[in-house]
């Protein structure tokens, strides 16, 4: 269900970013209004729901530069956010210093890093599944080679 909801919020953010950043914009600043967004903000928006919805589909497979990247964001957000707000900031607003953060700013970017490591971890149970999955399937033709063999 989990997976499913990810899934849907990173299509949302894929082909409509405008209202995420948005909402984040009046969650976490005291003046939104004030914002200007560089060129770049909307795609940085579309690769993060991109990462999110590969990973959550196709798992580990062929994408652990993507999941170790998101795995390190996440616990850098986790563990010292603010360089990484601060990054973020420089790469979204050409007005940086304008901006007021609300205080709630660094608790909500934890909320983003266990966010991203939570994607992180349930693309591995996709790639463990599909694994235990394509094992049982050779498993079982094994089984059946034996029992057509022992005719």
């Amino acid at each position: 269900m989990l997976r499913k909801l990810l899934i849907g919020f990173g299509l949302v953010e894929i082909t409509k970013p405008e209202p995420i950043i948005g909402l984040c914009e009046r969650i976490g600043l005291r003046n939104p209004s004030e914002t200007r967004r560089r060129p770049l903000a909307l795609t940085g928006a579309r690769l993060e729901g991109l990462a999110f919805v590969w990973l959550l589909i196709r798992g580990r497979q062929g994408s652990t530069l993507v999941s170790g990247l998101l795995g390190l964001a996440g616990l850098t957000l986790v563990l010292v956010p603010q360089p990484i707000i601060d990054l973020s900031q420089q790469l979204v607003y050409a007005n940086t210093d304008d901006l007021e953060l609300q205080p709630w700013v660094v608790p909500a970017a934890r909320l983003l890093g266990v966010l991203y490591l939570t994607v992180t971890l349930l693309s591995r149970s996709t790639s463990e599944e599909t694994a235990a999955a394509a094992s049982e399937t050779d498993a079982d033709s094994d089984s059946s080679r034996l029992r057509l063999r022992s005719r």
